[in-house]
């Protein structure tokens, strides 16, 4: 009887383990996908009140990444629809979705940068949430053990 069981720490266990490994087994890229699809909307939401509005930001005249409001609004509406889009598909499993992700929220994370003189509070916790997605879905998978 207590070779026929199935929990993880036994042989037999690890073996079914191994073999089919469950996308989810740490939690990281759970966590990592529900941040990208908050961080998306947020990067969504940004995209609108730039392209509706103009006026809601501050823009700084002496800026080196001179650009117009608008293009900035569409830029970061593309950016966090794509970034939504692949958090989803994080919860797939898919090691694409994985590579696809840390890519985009790179990109997330240097939009926001440049974003900075615009609404620096919104940009730096963009940034953050950024760069603990990338942690996460590095972390995450079949290289760490509990």
């Amino acid at each position: 009887m207590a070779s026929t069981s199935n929990q993880p720490g036994t042989a037999r266990g690890a073996a079914a383990e191994s073999a089919h490994p469950h996308p989810f087994r740490t939690g990281w890229t759970a966590f990592a996908a529900i941040l990208m699809i908050f961080g998306g909307a947020m990067a969504i939401f940004q995209g609108i009140a730039a392209i509706a509005k103009d006026d809601v930001f501050v823009t700084t005249s002496n800026y080196v990444f001179r650009f117009n409001l608008t293009g900035w609004g569409w830029i970061h509406l593309i950016l966090g629809i794509v970034i939504v889009l692949a958090g989803c598909a994080l919860f797939t499993g898919a090691a694409w979705a994985r590579a696809v992700g840390i890519v985009l929220a790179g990109l997330g994370a240097l939009a926001n940068f440049v974003w900075l003189p615009h609404y620096p509070l919104w940009s730096i916790v963009l940034i953050a949430l950024d760069v603990f997605i990338i942690w996460a879905l590095c972390a995450g998978g079949d290289r760490q053990r509990v």
